[in-house]
C-alpha cells in the first residue's frame, strides 16, 4: 500500500478547509505525523483520504487532456494544415 504524506496546507487544499482545520482533522483521525527535514509537519493519509487524493488527480488529468487537445488543435490551425475542403474554399475567396 502506498504512503502519501502531506503538509497541513496540502491537506487543507484536499479537504477544502483551512490549515488549522486540517490539523484538527488529522488529530481527530489519528493520522501519523512526522516533522520533515524542511521543518514542515506532514501527515500520512488514510485510505479514504488517499482515495479522495487519487480522484482529484484523475479529474486534473481529464482537464489536462482537454487542454492538450485544444492546444494541438490551435497549433494545427495556426500552422496552416488545412483539409482539402478548407483549402478549396480558401482558394475561391482569393
Amino acid at each position: 500500500m502506498p504512503q502519501i504524506w502531506m503538509t497541513y496546507d496540502e491537506l487543507a487544499t484536499l479537504s477544502g478547509c483551512s490549515a488549522a482545520e486540517a490539523r484538527v482533522q488529522a488529530l481527530h483521525l489519528s493520522l501519523d505525523r512526522r516533522k520533515s527535514r524542511d521543518g514542515n509537519t506532514r501527515v500520512k493519509l488514510s485510505s479514504a483520504l488517499m482515495a479522495r487524493f487519487f480522484e482529484t488527480i484523475r479529474e486534473a488529468e481529464f482537464e489536462l487532456d482537454g487542454a492538450i487537445t485544444a492546444l494541438r488543435e490551435a497549433h494545427r490551425q495556426m500552422s496552416g494544415v488545412l483539409t482539402a475542403d478548407q483549402a478549396s474554399s480558401t482558394r475561391g475567396v482569393a
